[in-house]
């Protein structure tokens, strides 16, 4: 997964990405405008795959990773009259599978006090009017395609034209223009206008020490987005997130105990990322390789095998399918199959979150 993080400036979203990926970038480093990104790889935590590392002790052992992109800031103002971002970080969010907006949730350098709700609302508009000034701008184009384009291309440019005007009225609404499902031809046909607001997004609260002990775990106020689909929100102590991240393993448990946080805002933002986009895990063991392999909540077990190879996917004869803590409970896989817990599943099977499986397959 890529997670793309952006952000008004000064809401402490640099902070946040060195609270999730553990790196030590400088909190100065951006300002609005191009910019360069920075990237950070993190593995994800899955303590079935740790176990079924302890079973097998493969010789490589594989989790999934989620990468973040931290971006420049969303600029205040600016979605009126063009880009509320910069082209390379258009791209970057273009290649990205969702959008993580922090929001600052502490006083800032002026003493001023946060302004949360205030802020999601700000931000979600600026997002929706770079969005609005993008489709007003083809939507004038389109017409005029429309009558002197070749017969082959009219099908295509109407899609077009239908999916943008759906997506206008939206978002002259205020809404996102993920509140209203395309058609899979139609959501093709607008794929390359990058629309910000098409994203899946989170909405991270960086609150400050004080902020974060007082909300005790209380949700953001997302407003009218809390309808929205696709659409969470979290909070979170940058600062003292990130001195987390960057402590030796060994010391964070007492660190952890000490400001009674139950478990790292990177854990956290994982499991709500995979929330947020609707993924699940499962796994390939073996004495060879322990792995963990992400797909959308829903995918058939054929296209599943594509995730490990191509060559699973197009030669899937069937897969053999037993749950994680069945072969933990039993011990291994022989026995797995003695007691003919390995079930036979056949292309169109739905893979679930924690599934072990192992696929045949012809050359």
């Amino acid at each position: 997964m890529r997670i793309a993080i952006t952000g008004f400036p000064s809401s402490g979203k640099t902070t946040v990405f060195n609270a999730l990926t553990g790196q030590n970038v400088a909190t100065s480093a951006f300002t609005t405008g191009r910019a360069e990104t920075h990237t950070g790889v993190v593995k994800v935590p899955d303590g079935r795959l740790d176990k079924m590392g302890e079973l097998f002790k493969p010789k490589k052992f594989t989790p999934a990773t989620v990468q973040y992109l931290d971006l420049a800031p969303v600029a205040r103002g600016e979605g009126s009259g063009g880009e509320a971002l910069g082209e390379k970080q258009m791209a970057e969010i273009s290649n990205s599978d969702a959008l993580l907006v922090v929001v600052r949730g502490f006083e800032n350098a002026a003493g001023a006090p946060p302004e949360v709700a205030a802020d999601i609302e700000a931000i979600a508009l600026e997002m929706a009017l770079a969005d609005l000034h993008k489709v007003d701008g083809r939507l004038e184009r389109i017409d005029k395609q429309l009558l002197r384009a070749p017969v082959a291309e009219k099908r295509g440019l109407q899609l077009e034209l239908e999916a943008l005007r759906a997506v206008k009225v939206v978002l002259e609404e205020g809404r996102p223009a993920r509140s209203i499902t395309l058609e899979p031809e139609q959501e093709k046909a607008i794929r390359g206008f990058q629309l910000l607001t098409l994203k899946p997004t989170m909405f991270l609260v960086n609150d400050g020490e004080e902020q974060w002990r007082a909300a005790a775990g209380e949700a953001p106020p997302l407003g009218a987005l809390a309808e929205a689909p696709q659409t969470l929100a979290g909070r979170l102590c940058g600062q003292l997130e990130m001195e987390i991240a960057q402590l030796p393993e060994e010391d964070r448990a007492g660190f952890l105990a000490d400001f009674g946080v139950a478990e790292p805002a990177a854990r956290r933002v994982i499991a709500l990322c995979y929330e947020l986009l609707g993924r699940i895990s499962f796994f390939t063991v073996g004495p060879d390789e322990c792995r963990a392999w992400t797909v959308r909540r829903g995918t058939s077990a054929q296209p599943a095998a594509g995730e490990i190879h191509s060559d699973l996917e197009r030669g899937f004869i069937r897969a053999e399918v037993i749950r994680w803590d069945e072969l933990l409970a039993l011990g291994s896989l022989a026995e797995a199959k003695r007691h003919g817990k390995l079930r036979l599943e056949g292309k169109d099977y739905i893979v679930q979150d924690g599934d072990i499986m192992h696929v045949l397959f012809s050359v």
